[in-house]
């Protein structure tokens, strides 16, 4: 057997069809390779107890415990029978329960005393943790041969807990893997020798020995330490080739014309760029006057002035006679930016036009919902160059639209868009446009350099003179129903000094299944955890908060709502009748997240704060204290004190950090989702690195990575590093980070 194949070798060859289908259906394994890369999630030591006191809701889990008392109890009149064990550790308590002809052989088997590694989904029943029909493997039976050969197979002291399923519990996984060791001689390195040599690592085969059955503790961090490594590495690679090809794309250099647009614009503001903001662009500016595209990511805090930033970009293409366009995820957003693009430029915005200026261009919005006529002039106003500036939503991206010289993209709120549409409107350019995407949510610059690795990165970390800070509160509806009517008055009271708020709701309504996603999509609504949300109610929704807020605490005060079901016209009539003042109080769901720009509005309270994201609420939070005036946002939850759901709800009333928030957001949800989320769904390569922890790791591995691609692009000297590599990208992956 060569040494590439045996790591191709299909799983059903060597463990039977039935185990192999499991593991290819619930665990997405399918080859010798991806067995041996499926790490074990932690390790038992032979006689330490796990932790029952902490064990996770819902999760399917591995736990090693001593049974304390089994019992028969019969219910029904005695016709059904039902074995209840309880399990202790120390720490804490877990219940087992079997029913009907299951009870007879764990009744034999789980006496008092005896130990075993039990798996199951952990549930609450009558207030206790509680696992259904778990299987089990005992551990101390000395009389039992099986019990002997299962404390054999598990290599000596350390237990590997794999990460498992309902089909196939870690134990069984842990003897499939027992069959695909000896593969892993055959495994090929990707590491140059000198980068392997001169950091010391382990070998590779030997690294996935010791992952699977070490015989140390020591074992296991020379195993983690050096697999971490390859998969920070050759992503790194991937993304660096992916960064040197855009290099020898070839575009059209756009540079800052004297006397122009951007002077003129420049002359007119009244106020000046922070330090941020006058670095930032200049290094836009400097990337912009190189012929091959840019590729930047642009962050900033909500409020720190990424649009400003981004429109003079836009004006020194113009003023280098390209074209420059902005796609915003959704019609609300991309008629915002329209007004405040064209409000901000004043007659320079009027090219063209009788009363413009001479030295204008024209800025036209492109939408879905726009009428023909408009929608013609519009699409005329492109082709002829006649329109400098386009802003617009995904029509932007339709065959009819064709530009006169494109020369810059800007990507609004880039993780609402799909690669393909970026990558759609970067073929409407005579040469690749240079682009540059922004974004409002902050990312941690680990994540940063793994899921826009492709990209520059660019930070906004100042906020602009003349911002409010924002005072957060958390409002516990259930335990102290009072504190929800103070809630009330607050808004009340805002509004009696000439102010706004929003009010912002998890749902639209009028059904009770659909909840709206992000960018104004339906989506299922996120059902509560069952120890947050004793009643399960549905979450919250606009169409019912706003008929109560009507007729009772907010009753005689202007009450509007926005959601994603509206038609475009609506939407937009409701946005300008409460950006001009003329609607007290807007219930909407999470439309109004990002862009949305009221400075009199200073009050916000989030219904059901509990069901959105932590990101989500700094986003919406930054909706208030836009003008001079503090702004207050409340976030109303009816999750109980020591749930994880209050402790989010906390820490984002605790700072207005958004990177502080982002940390905390990545380190609940586990990077897998947020990789996942920014790969359309390929599945993420990262099995033992964690994007929040191995900062350093990602950083070293990139620095090396630059090294390798900038001495051979080709990797031509590097044979097992390009075959790694091409596993790693395969096709879906390769697409994604070809869209970048």
């Amino acid at each position: 057997m060569d040494r590439v194949s045996s790591f191709d070798e299909p799983l059903k060859k060597l463990l039977g069809g039935a185990t192999a289908k499991v593991m290819a259906e619930h665990l997405d394994l399918h080859t010798v390779g991806d067995l041996l890369h499926h790490y074990p999630r932690r390790y038992e030591e032979r006689g330490k107890l796990t932790a029952l006191a902490d064990l996770p809701l819902d999760e399917h889990v591995t736990v090693v415990a001593q049974v304390a008392d089994a019992r028969i109890l019969m219910f029904n009149n005695g016709r059904g029978k039902r074995l209840e064990v309880t399990l202790t550790d120390g720490s804490g308590r877990l219940q087992l329960v079997f029913f009907g002809h299951g009870v007879h052989k764990p009744h034999k088997e789980l006496l008092p005393g005896r130990q075993a590694m039990f798996a199951g989904k952990v549930s609450v029943f009558n207030r206790k943790m509680q696992l259904a029909h778990p299987t089990y493997q005992l551990l101390d039976a000395s009389d039992a041969d099986e019990a002997t050969e299962a404390v054999d197979a598990f290599a000596g002291r350390l237990l590997p807990i794999y990460p498992a399923c309902k089909q196939l519990d870690s134990w069984r996984i842990a003897k499939a893997v027992d069959a695909v060791l000896p593969s892993a001689q055959d495994a090929v390195d990707p590491l140059p020798a000198s980068l392997r040599e001169g950091r010391g690592f382990t070998p590779l085969p030997e690294a996935l020995l010791k992952v699977h059955r070490p015989q140390t503790k020591a074992d296991i961090e020379d195993a983690r330490a050096r697999l971490k490594w390859d998969e920070a590495f050759v992503l790194q690679v991937a993304l660096a080739r992916r960064r040197y090809a855009d290099t020898q794309l070839p575009a059209a250099a756009r540079r800052p014309v004297a006397d122009g647009l951007l002077d003129a614009f420049d002359a007119k503001l009244p106020f000046t760029l922070t330090e941020g903001q006058e670095k930032v662009s200049k290094e836009i500016f400097d990337d912009l006057a190189t012929e091959h595209p840019m590729h930047r990511l642009l962050q900033g805090e909500v409020g720190s002035g990424k649009t400003m930033v981004a429109l003079r970009a836009m004006l020194t293409v113009v003023d280098a006679g390209g074209q420059a366009a902005m796609l915003a995820p959704t019609e609300v957003l991309a008629q915002q930016h329209h007004r405040s693009i064209t409000e901000m430029m004043g007659e320079l915005a009027e090219g063209g036009v009788l009363g413009g200026s001479d030295r204008g261009t024209k800025v036209v919005l492109l939408t879905g919902s726009m009428g023909m006529a408009a929608r013609r002039q519009a699409l005329l106003d492109l082709v002829t160059g006649e329109a400098g500036i386009v802003i617009g939503t995904h029509a932007l991206i339709e065959d009819k639209v064709q530009f006169h010289d494109l020369g810059l993209v800007v990507v609004d709120e880039q993780h609402r868009f799909g690669v393909e549409q970026r990558d759609a409107l970067r073929s409407k350019g005579k040469q690749p446009p240079h682009l540059l995407v922004m974004t409002a949510t902050p990312i941690p610059r680990t994540v940063a350099m793994t899921v826009f690795g492709d990209l520059e990165t660019s930070v906004l970390d100042q906020l602009p003179a003349g911002r409010s800070p924002i005072a957060s509160h958390v409002v516990p509806a259930k335990d102290k129903p009072h504190f929800l009517s103070r809630a009330w008055e607050r808004v009340r009271e805002e509004v009696g000094n000439g102010h706004q708020a929003y009010v912002v709701c998890p749902r639209i309504g009028d059904d009770a299944e659909e909840a709206e996603g992000k960018g104004g999509k339906k989506a299922k609504a996120k059902k509560a955890a069952p120890e947050e949300d004793g009643d399960k109610r549905p979450p919250l929704a606009v169409l019912e908060i706003a008929d109560e807020l009507r007729k009772g605490a907010l009753a005689g005060l202007s009450v509007e709502v926005l959601h994603g079901r509206m038609h475009p016209d609506d939407k937009d009539d409701v946005m300008r009748r409460f950006a001009a003042g003329d609607v007290d109080v807007l219930v909407a769901t999470t439309v109004i997240e990002v862009g949305v720009n009221v400075p009199n509005a200073t009050a916000m309270v989030i219904m059901d704060a509990d069901r959105f994201g932590v990101s989500q609420l700094h986003q919406l939070r930054g909706r208030v204290g836009r003008g001079s005036a503090p702004g207050l946002c409340l976030l109303v939850s009816e999750a109980h004190e020591a749930s994880p759901a209050r402790a989010r709800l906390s820490a984002v009333a605790a700072t207005l950090d958004g990177f502080e928030l982002s940390r905390i957001d990545l380190e609940q949800r586990r990077e897998g989702d947020v990789l996942g989320q920014a790969q359309s769904g390929v599945r993420s390569s990262l099995r033992m690195l964690t994007v929040i922890d191995d900062e350093e790791v990602i950083a070293a591995a990139r620095e090396e990575a630059v090294a390798v691609v900038a001495a051979d692009p080709e990797l031509e000297h590097l044979p097992e590093l390009r075959t790694v590599l091409a596993a790693l990208l395969d096709k879906d992956r390769e697409e994604y980070l070809d869209k970048g």
